[in-house]
């Protein structure tokens, strides 16, 4: 394999975060009825005119900024004419050669520099109606069609081919989709179908720079997915290449239950789609000055986020990443960070306890029962000495149950740390005279008992007393017998 060297271009399509479909008033949300949201315009009776969304273009030009692309003042929509059950027009409304935005840019991070994957172009278009092969009466026998989803508006966001491997390739695809979060774009639920990547995979002779021929591989709609389906794809084409057979220009799936991509048809080219100017829409035409405000819109994107927190709260490069990944996520640490005043051990209690406890939940952040400002609180409350790191995890734990804040659950149950000195040594007399034997040992030099005894004096105070204080006590009063 280290013979050949690997050329993927992706394509990322992204549901725009409106409330109503791109040419229609119809709802675009995920979850309603089959074909409950559709209308004339949507489902292509003849007669019904598109009317474009300006919300879809205005999101559709925040993405092209984000990315460093230039929106161009005028694009042209085109019909692009292909046959399948869920396009009802017989063609899609797309962008062709004058898109919305083209020469953009996204880099990632590879051994500690960045490479700059370049974006040929952003283009805006419907989407196609969904097949049904199960869940309704008769699909035993037969598929259905939901056209929910005919007309709701996409950008797609077209990469160069300078993706080398799929690491890299899904490198790219979580910070398109950290991106499209950030900025509000898209929610990018791949889950729901928000966020799906094609891909463009060949593969070529190291030393040569002809481009190999190109594989599609269609609608992919997880990250493990798509560096699987790449995987297996570059390893395909490279075995069909030292058997000597021709690798065909052609559309493939993957097969998750299987891992292999499996082939769905012949790929057509751009003439094939028979494409030419949409008949119903004028050019689109944006101002200057439009387009201006709509850069000025431009939240803290994601890189820039990221650096910020390293030098703000004092916190690790990899932590920033972390928490980083998700504007919610991000949001929720600067919350707790300015409540608990201390942004290290906000990292390193949403780094472990936090993060630990959404993935055992399968929880969105969003939905958690614990507030930023309580799980900040309860941050204090431990670098404060009130509650012990343990007692902390205790509390976190029955604030995520009942949604309560630190200081209810400390009051109601009696918690919080004993740091009085007078009460300390109490607890340590008590422990060394029901344990005489440890404390022969320990005047012999045996300093490993000393883990234990105060061990002893956590359990004797329920876990109360503060540690380090009843050891430095422990130590001292041995000593002094």
């Amino acid at each position: 394999m280290t013979e050949y060297e690997t050329v993927i271009g992706l394509e990322c399509h992204a549901q725009l975060l409106t409330e109503t479909k791109l040419f229609c008033g119809c709802r675009a949300r995920f979850g309603a009825p089959p074909n409950t949201n559709i209308c004339p315009v949507c489902i292509g009776l003849p007669g019904a005119l598109p009317v474009l969304n300006g919300r879809a273009v205005e999101l559709a030009a925040r993405m092209a900024f984000a990315v460093g692309c230039r929106v161009n003042e005028t694009s042209i929509f085109a019909r692009k004419n292909y046959f399948y059950p869920d396009l009802p027009k017989g063609y899609q409304i797309s962008q062709y050669d004058r898109p919305l935005a083209e020469d953009g840019e996204v880099y990632i991070r590879l051994d500690d520099a960045n490479k700059r994957i370049r974006i040929e172009r952003i283009h805006m278009e419907e989407d196609a109606g969904k097949l049904l092969h199960d869940g309704f009466t008769g699909s035993s026998t037969k598929s259905g069609v939901d056209l929910n989803r005919s007309g709701v508006p996409l950008i797609e966001i077209v990469s160069h081919p300078d993706l080398s491997s799929p690491e890299e390739a899904t490198q790219y695809a979580q910070a398109v989709k950290e991106i499209l979060e950030y900025t509000e774009v898209s929610d990018a639920d791949m889950e729901k179908g928000n966020f799906r990547c094609d891909g463009n995979v060949s593969v070529r002779r190291v030393g040569t720079s002809e481009l190999g021929t190109k594989v599609e591989l269609k609608n992919i709609n997880s990250f493990r997915f798509l560096a699987r389906a790449l995987a297996y794809e570059v390893e395909r084409q490279i075995a069909a290449c030292e058997s000597g057979e021709r690798i065909v220009q052609e559309t493939r799936l993957y097969d998750p239950d299987a891992d292999r991509t499996v082939s769905m048809r012949s790929k057509e080219d751009a003439h094939d789609y028979r494409y030419f100017p949409e008949p119903d829409l004028p050019p689109l035409g944006l101002e200057p000055t439009w387009l201006e405000e709509q850069k000025r819109k431009l939240p803290e994107l994601p890189e820039a986020r990221r650096a910020r927190l390293q030098s703000d709260y004092d916190i690790p490069a990899y932590d920033a990443k972390v928490l980083t990944s998700s504007r919610a996520r991000a949001d929720y640490f600067e919350a707790a960070a300015k409540r608990s005043k201390n942004g290290k051990a906000t990292s390193n209690w949403m780094m472990s306890e936090l993060l630990r406890k959404l993935k055992e939940s399968g929880m969105a952040i969003e939905k958690l029962p614990v507030t930023p400002e309580a799980f900040g609180e309860l941050i204090e409350l431990v670098e404060r000495g009130t509650l012990s790191g343990k007692m902390g995890k205790d509390v976190f734990e029955k604030m995520f149950s009942s949604g309560d804040g630190p200081a209810a659950i400390v009051e109601r149950e009696g918690l919080g740390q004993i740091s009085d000195s007078a009460a300390i040594e109490e607890l340590v007399r008590t422990v060394i005279a029901n344990n005489p034997e440890q404390v022969a040992e320990l005047k012999v030099g045996k300093d490993k008992v000393i883990g234990w005894m105060v061990g002893q004096i956590m359990k004797a105070s329920r876990g109360q007393a503060n540690p380090q204080l009843a050891r430095e006590t422990l130590v001292r009063l041995l000593e002094e017998s």
